[in-house]
C-alpha cells in the first residue's frame, strides 16, 4: 500500500488553556456536558483556542459492489446510478441537508456500474464499473485499491484548498452493508451473524440468505493468508472514503463520521493509522446489527441515535448543528469577568 499519511496525535500542551477558556465562560462548570467534550477536541484538532468549522464540505462517493449479483441486497444495481443522477438534480436527502447546513456537497464516482458522460455535477473519478464479486475473489486489486485511497485524499484536498475546516463523507452504493459487516466482523473480532442487518429492508429469509454468503466468502479469504480485508471487501467508494478521512486527520479537520457504513470505513481507517480517531466525531448510531459493538470497541459515543438507514452521510449533516453549537460555545458565550458576573461554582 503505497500511499503514506503523516498523523499523529493532537498535540496536548494546549489542553489547560482549552479547559480554563471553558471552564470561565459564564455558566456552571460542566454544565454544557456534552458540548464541552466537543470544544475541548476541536480545539485540539485545530490546535486553537478559537476553533472554526468554516467552509463545510460533504464527499458523496459512488460505487457498486460485485456481490451485490449475489441478491445480498433488497435493492436492484441501478439504483446506484439512479441516485447518483437524482442528486445532481437536488432531490436526494443528502440535497436537503447539506442546503440545510451550508455543506458544499461534491459527487464522485469512483465505481458506479453506469455511463455519466456529459453529465454535469459528477465528478468522473471511475476505476472500475464496479468491484468483483468477493464471494469468489478480491474485490479489488491492490492498485485499485491505492487509486481510490488516493481520490479520497484527492476530494479532500480540494476541499482544504478551499478553505474548508470540517469534512464528512457519505455513500452511495447498493450491496456496500455485506463489505462493512465483513469488516466488522474481522476487525474488530465480532461474530459474523452479530456484524449482519438488513441493510436497505431484507426481511428474516433475506437476512439468512445474506448470512450464508457472506460466511461462504469470509471462509475462503481465510484461505488467502497475506491480503488485507480492506481491499478483498471493500468497495471504491468505501476505500474512498478512507483516504478522504485519512487525509482530513493529517490536515487537522475535524471529520464527522456518519452510520453504520461510514463506521466501518473510519474503523479500517483507525485501524491503518489509530491516531486518526482523535479527529473524528461520531454522529449517529443507526439501527444497523454491529455497529452498537463498533462503536463501543472504538469508545465512540454517537451525538445522535434517529433510526437512520439511508447513508449518504445524513447522520453527520444532521448532527453538524450540534457540533457547530460546540463551536459557538467556546468563541461566542461571554466569560465571568467580562460579564461582570461573580463565579457561581
Amino acid at each position: 500500500m503505497s500511499l503514506n499519511f503523516n498523523i499523529h496525535k493532537p498535540d496536548e500542551a494546549i489542553r489547560p488553556s482549552i479547559q480554563e477558556k471553558i471552564d470561565n465562560l459564564n455558566k456552571p462548570k460542566g454544565s454544557l456536558g456534552r458540548l464541552e467534550e466537543l470544544a475541548m477536541q476541536i480545539c485540539l484538532i485545530q490546535q486553537t483556542l478559537s476553533p472554526s468549522l468554516a467552509h463545510p464540505c460533504h464527499l458523496l462517493f459512488g460505487g457498486d459492489h460485485g456481490i451485490e449479483r449475489e441478491g445480498v441486497s433488497v435493492s436492484p444495481r441501478e439504483v446506484t446510478w439512479q441516485q447518483m443522477l437524482n442528486f445532481t438534480r437536488g432531490g436526494g436527502g443528502v440535497n436537503m441537508f447539506c442546503r440545510q447546513h451550508g455543506f458544499k456537497l461534491r459527487l464522485i464516482d469512483v465505481g458506479v456500474d453506469y455511463d455519466f458522460s456529459g453529465i454535469e455535477g459528477i465528478i468522473d473519478r471511475k476505476i472500475a464499473r464496479g468491484t468483483n464479486n468477493f464471494l469468489y475473489g478480491p474485490a479489488m486489486t491492490e492498485e485499485q485499491f491505492c487509486q481510490a485511497m488516493q481520490i479520497g485524499s484527492d476530494q479532500a484536498d480540494d476541499c482544504i484548498n478551499e478553505g474548508c475546516r470540517c469534512l464528512c463523507m457519505g455513500e452511495m452504493g447498493i450491496g456496500n452493508t455485506s463489505p462493512s459487516s465483513i469488516w466488522t466482523h474481522l476487525l474488530a473480532d465480532v461474530p459474523l451473524a452479530d456484524c449482519i442487518g438488513a441493510g436497505a429492508g431484507l426481511d428474516q429469509p433475506g437476512i439468512k440468505h445474506k448470512y450464508e454468503v457472506l460466511r461462504q466468502a469470509v471462509a475462503h479469504y481465510s484461505q488467502q493468508h497475506d491480503q488485507s480485508p480492506l481491499p478483498y471487501f471493500g468497495g471504491f467508494e468505501m476505500i474512498a472514503a478512507i483516504g478522504a478521512m485519512l487525509r482530513g486527520a493529517e490536515q487537522h479537520l475535524v471529520v464527522l463520521v456518519d452510520g453504520f457504513i461510514m463506521t466501518a470505513c473510519a474503523m479500517a481507517a483507525i485501524h491503518l493509522y489509530p491516531a486518526a480517531q482523535d479527529y473524528m466525531i461520531f454522529t449517529h448510531c443507526g439501527s444497523e446489527s454491529g455497529h452498537k459493538t463498533m462503536l463501543a470497541l472504538l469508545d465512540a459515543k454517537p451525538l445522535l441515535n434517529l433510526g437512520l438507514r439511508l447513508g449518504e452521510g445524513t447522520g453527520a449533516l444532521c448532527a453538524f448543528p450540534i457540533v457547530g453549537s460546540a463551536v459557538r460555545m467556546i468563541n461566542e458565550m461571554n466569560n465571568f469577568d467580562n460579564a461582570k458576573i461573580t463565579k457561581y461554582f
